[in-house]
C-alpha cells in the first residue's frame, strides 16, 4: 500500500490539474470508505450485544454437546499434538514417539505431558493459544528405553594438504510410550484445584 501512495505522490507533483481525476482514484483503491458510505454507515445501527450474546448462546450449546460426548465415551480415539523438547509430537494412546537428544527421565519413569497444544476426536477439536488450559487435557506416558542412535560420519579433507579427520557421533534417543489421552475435567468448565505433579515434560 505504502508504494500506490508513493506512485501516486509522485504523479501529483508532476501534473497538478490532474490531482482531482487522481484523488477519486485513491478513494475507490483505499480501504477505508468512501466520504458517501461514511454516512450511510453511521445512520445504519448494528447491535453488537445483539450479536455478541448469539455466539456465546452457540458457543455455550457446543461445550454442552463435547461435555455429553465425553460423559457417554461416544468421542471415539482421543488424539494431541504436544510440545516435547523443542518439538511438535501428533499422538494417540499406544504411539510410541522418538525423542531426540539429552532427556533427564529414566527407564521406567511415568511422566505427564502438560504442553498440549491441541486435543480432539472424531467430532470435535479443542485448539489451543498456544496451548490448551492446565488440567483440562491429561496424557500420561512412559519413558520405555534410553539408547544410542546410528553411528554417524563426520568426514573431513583437504586436497593436497595431508589433512584428513574422520569422526562418529552417536547421540542419545529416548522411547517413550503413550499411555492415555484424556479429558479430565468438563470444557469451559471451572478448573478444580489440584496439585502439580512432581514431574512434568
Amino acid at each position: 500500500m505504502s508504494f500506490l501512495a508513493q506512485a501516486v505522490r509522485q504523479v501529483l507533483r508532476q501534473v497538478p490539474n490532474r490531482s482531482l481525476s487522481l484523488a477519486g482514484a485513491m478513494r475507490s483503491l483505499s480501504i477505508s470508505p468512501a466520504v458517501g458510505q461514511q454516512n450511510k454507515l453511521a445512520t445504519e445501527s448494528v447491535d453488537i450485544s445483539a450479536i455478541a450474546k448469539d455466539q456465546q448462546k452457540e458457543c455455550q450449546s457446543i461445550c454442552e454437546r463435547i461435555n455429553r460426548q465425553v460423559q457417554k465415551s461416544e468421542q471415539g480415539r482421543l488424539f494431541a499434538v504436544v510440545h516435547l523438547c523443542g518439538k511438535q509430537f501428533k499422538i494417540t494412546p499406544g504411539d510410541v514417539i522418538l525423542v531426540e537428544g539429552y532427556w533427564p527421565p529414566t527407564i521406567g519413569d511415568e511422566i505427564s505431558l502438560d504442553k498440549v497444544l491441541l486435543a480432539g476426536a472424531r467430532d470435535f477439536t479443542l485448539v489451543g493459544r498456544p496451548i490448551l488450559e492446565p488440567g483440562l487435557v491429561s496424557v500420561k506416558a512412559t519413558v520405555v528405553e534410553k539408547t544410542l542412535s546410528h553411528t554417524k560420519t563426520h568426514f573431513r579433507k583437504k586436497r593436497r594438504k595431508q589433512y584428513m579427520r574422520i569422526n562418529f557421533q552417536r547421540s542419545p534417543h529416548t522411547m517413550v510410550r503413550i499411555n492415555s489421552i484424556e479429558l479430565a475435567r468438563p470444557v469451559d468448565g471451572e478448573a478444580p484445584p489440584s496439585e502439580p505433579s512432581k514431574r512434568l515434560f
